[in-house]
């Protein structure tokens, strides 16, 4: 990922309420999905367990967040650990086992995922962030992200 993609994802998940912030994990995990599933097919197997590895956190990052007082959670417990075995396997084989089945499942759970988000009208989970605005500015067509107040005291972590 390069400067200019981190910095759309911080600034994403700076604004992200739970349902947002589970939606990037998605993003996260199939973006890293397909970076290994390149790497693999140039031949550099380091560089795709690398990317395994990344996957392998996001989806350690969507069990750990499950809420099991829900049924569902049970199901997704069930299927985030078939993925996980998957990128184990991959990991420990250092070639692709189940690329597309793991795509599959994962994908159809972040399309379920997007609805839910569309439902979900509580605020961003980070207080007390900048506001960011967007607009074209300096630029005949260049969009560039301001940021306002930036000196301001009352922002972040506050003890």
């Amino acid at each position: 990922m390069d400067k200019k993609q981190i910095r759309e994802y911080t600034a994403r998940i700076s604004q992200a309420n739970k349902s947002e912030l589970v939606n990037i994990v998605y993003e996260l995990f199939i973006y890293s999905m397909d970076m290994a599933r390149q790497a693999f097919n140039a031949g550099d197997k380091d560089m795709a367990v690398k990317y395994l590895k990344k996957a392998q956190e996001c989806v350690c990052e969507l069990k750990r967040n499950l809420n099991f007082h829900y049924e569902v959670s049970y199901n997704l417990a069930s299927l985030y650990r078939y993925v996980h075995e998957q990128i184990i396997a991959s990991i420990t084989r250092r070639v692709p086992v189940n690329f597309d089945e793991i795509n599959k499942v994962m994908t159809a759970l972040q399309n379920a995922f997007i609805e839910v988000s569309k439902q979900d009208a509580s605020g961003a989970v980070m207080q007390n962030t900048q506001k960011i605005y967007a607009g074209l500015t300096y630029g005949k067509g260049k969009l560039n992200e301001v940021f306002m107040n930036a000196n301001e005291k009352s922002r972040g972590f506050v003890v």
